[in-house]
């Protein structure tokens, strides 16, 4: 795991240590030795830490004007001991929809298991986003089928050409483009 970094190909675009408005703002990467861990696993030093014991995050570009992000994840999303989305919703997405954002795509390749609560925060997203949209691209098979027994694809649109969606290929407003047709075909918007 220590050698699975975020995605650094648009780190020419956009860098959110570098970004005011960005919740990672000033922070600062340990560039020559291993300072997180999932249980006994080393993680990558880029990826960022924001409260969860088990899974981190890089914010890979953000569109003000366009008002979307483009988040990769890594590790267990666990929100039945940790409560991630919580964490997840109280450290980052309410300070993004603070700034304005409301379409978010999320990377999750990299996560490895889910593990189900409640809905409630998901459903809260969903609603402070009222014009937007969550997108969750080539998350594994396991893992999409753990969110849809728990009703949370009611919140988050899974499936389809997100589930292979070749995002790394794409720059960044490639990748709004594509996702953004895709759910406005779907919601027929």
């Amino acid at each position: 795991m220590h050698e699975i970094e975020p995605y650094y190909n648009w780190r020419h675009d956009y860098i959110s240590s570098e970004d005011e408005r960005s919740p990672f703002y000033g922070t600062v990467h340990n560039e020559f030795e291993y300072d997180k861990q999932i249980y006994n696993f080393l993680l990558h030093p880029q990826w960022d830490h924001f409260g969860s014991q088990t899974l981190y995050l890089k914010v890979l570009y953000v569109d003000y004007d366009r008002r979307y992000t483009v988040i990769e994840f890594m590790g267990e999303w666990n929100d039945t001991i940790y409560n991630d989305i919580m964490t997840l919703k109280r450290e980052v997405i309410d300070l993004m929809i603070g700034e304005g954002i409301t379409k978010f795509i999320l990377i999750g390749e990299n996560v490895l298991n889910f593990h189900a609560s409640d809905d409630s925060y998901y459903e809260e997203w969903f609603q402070d986003i009222e014009d937007g949209w969550i997108a969750a691209l080539n998350f594994r098979a396991h893992v999409i089928e753990e969110f849809k027994t728990h009703n949370i694809d009611y919140f988050i649109n899974f499936g389809g050409v997100f589930d292979q969606m070749p995002w790394r290929t794409l720059k960044p407003k490639q990748l709004y483009h594509h996702v953004n047709e895709q759910l406005s075909k779907r919601l027929g918007t």
